[in-house]
């Protein structure tokens, strides 16, 4: 599992990007990980599966003047057939949930990269806990359904409200802010 050597680290801010290094690839799949496997128990020993073969992942990164220091969140995104985009796998660093607004951030960046790569639906399985924060995105429900022995929503984004980005190894910086922690 990561740990947060630096409890009060703040970075000066984040990059949200398509990984494009062999780090940010390596760290990305170390905190899924993390998440899924040690923190949650989704998957026993590792969440990689057939859709890693030919999807795009993302990360949020934290730098540090300018440079990237650790991946500190992800999600991966991929075309299910012509037109038809999905988004799985978001996660963030537990010391970084407070940060930033880091994983919406994320989720802009899947849908706009996407938008801009011609597509016309896209959709994910949401974890329960999540539904609001992407409804707030202006994503709408279409279902319930159960993965991994866990209840889900299948939920569309408002492709509308995500302008296609045609730079998603440049990406786009998000300023740091820290909210206080849960005692």
């Amino acid at each position: 599992m990561l740990l947060d050597p630096y409890p009060d680290f703040v970075p000066s801010e984040y990059r949200v990007k398509w990984a494009t290094d062999a780090w940010e690839v390596r760290e990305a799949y170390a905190l899924r990980r993390a998440v899924f496997c040690t923190e949650q128990a989704v998957y026993a020993s590792d969440d990689r599966d057939a859709t890693d073969d030919d999807a795009q992942l993302l990360v949020a990164t934290a730098c540090m003047c300018g440079v990237a220091q650790q991946v500190v969140g992800t999600v991966r995104i991929h075309e299910q057939e012509p037109r038809i985009w999905c988004g799985s796998r978001l996660a963030v660093h537990a010391a970084f949930r407070r940060h930033g607004g880091l994983g919406a951030a994320l989720i802009r960046l899947a849908v706009s990269s996407a938008h801009a790569l011609g597509c016309e639906t896209f959709v994910a399985h949401v974890q329960m806990q999540n539904v609001p924060l992407f409804r707030r995105l202006h994503w709408r429900p279409l279902g319930e359904e159960t993965l991994c022995e866990r209840p889900h929503m299948r939920m569309q984004a408002a492709l509308d409200w995500y302008p296609p980005c045609n730079t998603p190894r440049i990406g786009f910086a998000v300023r740091a802010t820290r909210t206080a922690r849960a005692a």
